[in-house]
């Protein structure tokens, strides 16, 4: 049976505050629906994902900006993060991890710039939202067999 991942549901203390941040970033606004003063459920979509976000009123418990090591992957890390600083994003410099394979939680072995080679994987960068939800971008230019 195919289980494809859909949606991610992102905890926010101020709403239309997400709603504007996500839409400077140039994320496709799928839905924005509101059904009493107790719900409301905003759905963007990052451009060329197959997955959406949902936050929005009523929608989870979680306390905002507890959403960490969300994953966006890119083909030019680099281009990605000219994008994200002019749109507002302030994402990190690019770094790659010492050991070079995935990188490690809470900035640890961390080393500045593109994993050498621009190897496929290897390169990262990371940025918040308002209330904190945590994002990574990671370079692939070639994908590993089978996937």
């Amino acid at each position: 049976m195919d289980m494809k991942l859909e949606v991610i549901v992102l905890p926010v203390a101020d709403v239309d505050r997400a709603k504007s941040f996500y839409a400077a970033l140039g994320w496709r606004e799928d839905a924005d629906i509101v059904t009493g003063d107790d719900f409301r459920v905003i759905q963007f979509t990052p451009p060329g994902s197959p997955c959406s976000i949902i936050f929005g009123t009523g929608v989870t418990s979680a306390p905002p900006g507890s959403a960490r090591g969300l994953h966006l992957i890119v083909d030019d890390i680099e281009a990605a993060r000219a994008e994200l600083a002019a749109r507002g994003a302030n994402p990190s410099e690019v770094f790659h991890d010492e050991g070079g394979i995935f990188h490690h939680g809470g900035g640890q072995a961390r080393v500045s710039g593109p994993a050498p080679g621009r190897a496929t994987y290897g390169s990262f960068l990371s940025f918040d939202d308002p209330d904190g939800n945590g994002w990574y971008l990671q370079e692939i230019t070639t994908r590993l067999p089978g996937r």
